[in-house]
């Protein structure tokens, strides 16, 4: 992470960055980007290590969430849960998972459609919780005061996820 000093000796002044705040977001959203297609790589080769699966990391978080608590999930709960509203792929999704034996549909139209996991699928999830616990989250704990650094990380990631939510609205009012 850069210092106040290398902030200063670097030139990070560019179309997304003419100030002190601006660079932080920029810097900040740009780690996001990596850390967003660093973590989809590492769930989808967790995932593989553990079934023999090819699913992407956005497939493979629904996995988890249909798993979560143990209790069937419409698409809609889905959606809501994953702050996604591109509906189409997550139905694409839930079928792949069924085909492949980890989810199971339940319902229908007029009962409402759920998802839960199939027993293949609590135990690739159990599994896939193994390897996370090794690989992961030993690497975390062997880091000093990171828990807090986490839990910090977290609180300030859902509070710019409501931020980006209501600009979002606010900036679609202004299209052009």
């Amino acid at each position: 992470m850069p210092t106040d000093q290398d902030t200063q000796d670097l030139n990070y002044r560019w179309h997304l960055s003419g100030s002190e705040t601006e660079v932080a977001c920029t810097e900040l959203e740009f780690s996001l980007m990596r850390c967003f297609e660093a973590f989809g790589r590492w769930q989808t080769e967790c995932l593989a290590s553990v079934g023999d699966l090819a699913a992407s990391g956005p497939e493979n978080a629904l996995l988890h969430i249909v798993r979560m608590n143990d209790r069937a999930k419409s698409i809609k709960e889905l959606a809501r849960l994953t702050n996604r509203d591109d509906i189409p792929n997550i139905q694409y999704s839930m079928r792949k998972l069924v085909s492949e034996g980890l989810i199971e549909k339940q319902g229908s139209g007029r009962t409402g459609v759920t998802y839960q996991a199939t027993d293949k699928g609590k135990q690739i999830t159990d599994d896939y919780s193994a390897v996370r616990a090794r690989l992961l989250i030993e690497q975390i704990k062997s880091l000093p005061e990171f828990d807090n650094r986490l839990k910090e990380a977290g609180q300030t990631l859902n509070i710019l996820a409501g931020i980006y939510e209501e600009i979002s609205r606010i900036a679609a009012t202004h299209r052009r």
